[in-house]
């Protein structure tokens, strides 16, 4: 994935920004070179795709937190190893609102689908508003 410049501060800092996905860690979902719309953010919840640094190094994964409270950034294609951040240093950038490939826009939102009383955040879903599909 291209790495924007995210130094400096002003309102800029907090606009949605693009990248261009590089290579196939994160298919089939999203193909290498599509472009995905990141929300700045430091806070996520699991099941969501995130732009994120871990020890000085930029990520596009899918964040996982399990039942133990362990703490995941997992590629999609199973090729590509999961990062356990236990003990790591890292924060998210942002989470991944929208994917343009081939001039086909999914958006992405997500959704709580477990029940708020479990004793480890529920996991959420990602959900295609558009209608359009893959």
């Amino acid at each position: 994935m291209s790495e924007p410049m995210l130094e400096g501060t002003g309102c800029s800092m907090h606009e949605p920004y693009a990248l261009q996905v590089l290579g196939p860690d994160m298919e089939p979902e999203f193909p290498d070179k599509c472009v995905v719309i990141v929300e700045p953010t430091e806070q996520c919840r699991s099941g969501m795709y995130v732009f994120a640094e871990v020890e000085g190094v930029r990520w596009f994964r899918q964040y996982q937190r399990d039942e133990q409270g362990l703490e995941w950034l997992l590629a999609l294609n199973a090729l590509f190893p999961a990062i356990e951040l236990t003990g790591l240093d890292w924060k998210v950038l942002g989470v991944i609102i929208q994917r343009n490939m081939r001039r086909k826009i999914k958006h992405y939102e997500y959704r709580d689908a477990g029940a708020a009383s479990t004793a480890a955040p529920a996991p959420i879903e990602a959900v295609d508003i558009t209608q359009q599909g893959a």
